[in-house]
């Protein structure tokens, strides 16, 4: 029994010794899953890391996406609110809706001063009128250059008509504008250009009528009636809206100068300096090319005598 005992004791042993083993086994097994398990893990957490830095970095160029998009979308707004600004004529309709016997009506006020000092003097806030004085006193000036003795090589000189015309017109405009607004003057800039372009319609009767009767004397009384008259009524216009002495005078002083100059500059000066333009431009007029005969010498009848002998005794 005894060494049965051993004999079972050894298999015990064997036994538990096997199933050690495979504890072994299983143990290490575990330790290799726990391994992977852990190595899966990290990566997970990295993946995830990365996963949130990439989304980071999507949500910052998405969100960087949308700001330049809306900017755009804000400036072509912009862009086409401007161009539909200028481009839509419904703005400049109420500037020359009007009828013509409101424009004749305005023609004729404009020769009439008003001493209107306690209350500012209506202005009339279109521009129809005015443009089509322009445009007559452009037509005034060419009608002058052909029946006066300019000599109009390239065409009629309508370009250099209408930058005289449209450059007094606006830079005048401006000029008193900016005047106004400093001596506090209440005058909008597109009353000033409808005040100044009626002003107009005394210097196209007094050029009118002086370029087709020369006489000097019947043009200095249309510049002083007419041309007055027109400068009068702007001068009284402009000091209804203007409040003290000195703005006044400053204002109204350059105006009327500068309107009473320039139908002086039109008159005299123009057609000189438009052929002194010509000139430097073109060269002075030549006279076209001619032949002259030349001057023969006048030779004594002796030598006319002598000539003729030799010849009689050659032959």
């Amino acid at each position: 029994q005894g060494g049965g005992s051993a004999v079972i004791d050894m298999e015990n042993m064997d036994d538990t010794s096997g199933s050690s083993f495979e504890d072994m086994g299983e143990m290490h097994q575990r330790m290799k899953e726990e391994e992977e398990e852990e190595a899966e893990g990290e990566a997970g957490a990295a993946e995830e890391e990365d996963g949130e830095f990439l989304g980071m970095k999507g949500l910052r160029g998405q969100l960087g996406r949308q700001v330049a998009d809306q900017m755009w979308q804000v400036g072509k707004r912009q862009a086409s609110r401007a161009f539909s600004l200028y481009a839509n004529i419904d703005i400049l309709r109420p500037y020359f809706d009007v009828e013509p016997v409101q424009v004749r009506a305005r023609l004729l006020e404009s020769m009439i001063p008003v001493k209107m000092i306690n209350f500012p003097q209506k202005i009339a806030g279109e521009l129809y009128g005015p443009l089509m004085l322009v445009f007559t006193l452009v037509a005034i000036l060419l009608h002058g250059m052909k029946t006066s003795d300019t000599i109009i090589r390239e065409g009629t000189l309508m370009g250099t008509a209408i930058g005289t015309c449209f450059g007094y017109w606006l830079g005048v405009s401006s000029f008193i504008y900016f005047l106004a607004y400093l001596c506090n003057a209440q005058i909008t800039m597109v009353q000033m250009l409808s005040l100044l372009g009626y002003g107009l319609f005394g210097h196209c009767i007094t050029l009118f009528v002086t370029y087709n009767i020369h006489f000097h004397s019947l043009f200095y009384i249309f510049w002083l009636g007419v041309g007055g008259l027109s400068t009068l009524r702007m001068v009284a216009v402009l000091v209804s809206r203007t409040v003290g002495y000195t703005q006044r005078l400053i204002l109204c002083g350059t105006l009327a100068a500068l309107h009473m100059l320039f139908l002086l500059y039109l008159h005299f000066a123009y057609h000189k300096v438009v052929e002194g333009i010509l000139d430097t431009l073109e060269g002075p007029n030549m006279p076209p090319f001619q032949r002259v005969a030349r001057d023969i010498p006048v030779v004594s009848n002796a030598v006319l005598n002598t000539t003729a002998k030799a010849i009689a005794l050659t032959l």
